[in-house]
């Protein structure tokens, strides 16, 4: 089956392949956001990967408080590690120090961070693993980023020769060690590039699973700006066809088409890296859930995989 048989395809065919890929589905949550809401499992079913986001900024203190509370309540916390927010190999210890410790913290996502200059001694997520320390303190599964649209930041002039070289290092460093690792992308709004993307890697002998980042349901303007913000490349271009239709506006964009996409391609790709889907929040935890429960068939609040009623 030819790429574009998988992008246009549509209708009630897909929905099976849907939720096949969206069980098991991760979510992005920051400290702030987190503290609004009285109890995850009201909305998030149980044992669920939670990344946690470390903006610039936020405190040691409120990420590992988050990371606690995210663990007390079922889920598995994945803090976010940002090399250019991270001043010392001292610092790094004692937050990872933290992590385990406080929160029973085992897992990271291993990342540059959005800074354009770094604030100390790392400035990529190579150089936070060459240290050995997430190895030291039982950390057993990292992520890193995968960039189906290229990275302006890492390959200045465009392409993907860096971002390449970036992921083909990252694969090494895990057949050296012990941990489990995938790579986990930015939100996208186009399954084209992000299934070149994974037919590029596997040909090329890379085999770190890929959890595909979407942006959850929300308003057009809101994505828009999150999409300016973050860089987003090519796919960009379905957010701003739907936005020169004024009676779309008005309603919430969900991201059913790209994820139908990717999932009727992961069913008919037997070996595929594609391993699932990493949801980002940017309408709001609630709506965001709320949409990816609906199509898997689950509600948090009567007890895992019971149905959604309809």
């Amino acid at each position: 089956m030819t790429l574009m048989s998988f992008l246009r395809r549509s209708g009630t065919e897909g929905r099976g392949d849907l939720a096949a890929l969206l069980s098991g589905y991760s979510i992005e949550v920051m400290p702030r956001t987190a503290s609004r809401i009285a109890d995850l499992r009201e909305m998030i079913p149980a044992g669920t990967r939670i990344y946690i986001a470390h903006v610039e900024g936020t405190l040691i203190d409120d990420m590992v408080a988050c990371a606690r509370r995210v663990r007390a309540e079922g889920f598995t916390p994945m803090p976010h590690i940002p090399a250019r927010h991270i001043d010392t190999r001292a610092t790094l210890d004692a937050w990872l120090t933290r992590y385990a410790g406080e929160a029973g913290v085992s897992e990271a996502l291993v990342i540059a961070g959005g800074s354009k200059r770094p604030q100390g001694v790392f400035d990529s997520s190579m150089a936070l693993l060459e240290t050995g320390l997430f190895d030291r303190h039982g950390f057993t599964r990292l992520h890193v980023a995968g960039h189906p649209e290229g990275n302006r930041d890492i390959d200045l002039h465009g392409g993907n020769a860096l971002v390449d070289d970036a992921i083909r290092w990252k694969q090494d460093f895990a057949e050296r060690t012990d941990a489990a690792m995938a790579l986990v992308t930015q939100f996208v709004f186009d399954a084209a590039p992000v299934i070149a993307w994974e037919q590029r890697l596997r040909a090329s002998g890379v085999h770190l699973p890929i959890h595909v980042g979407v942006a959850g349901p929300a308003k057009l303007q809101t994505l828009l700006k999150f999409a300016v913000m973050c860089g987003i490349g090519p796919s960009l271009s379905v957010l701003q066809k739907r936005a020169k239709d004024i009676t779309r506006l008005v309603r919430p964009f969900e991201p059913t088409e790209v994820l139908e996409a990717i999932a009727r391609y992961k069913a008919a790709t037997p070996d595929t890296l594609i391993a699932g889907a990493h949801l980002f929040p940017l309408g709001g935890i609630e709506q965001t859930t709320e949409y990816a429960n609906r199509q898997i068939g689950v509600d948090p609040r009567t007890g895992p995989g019971r149905a959604v009623n309809a």
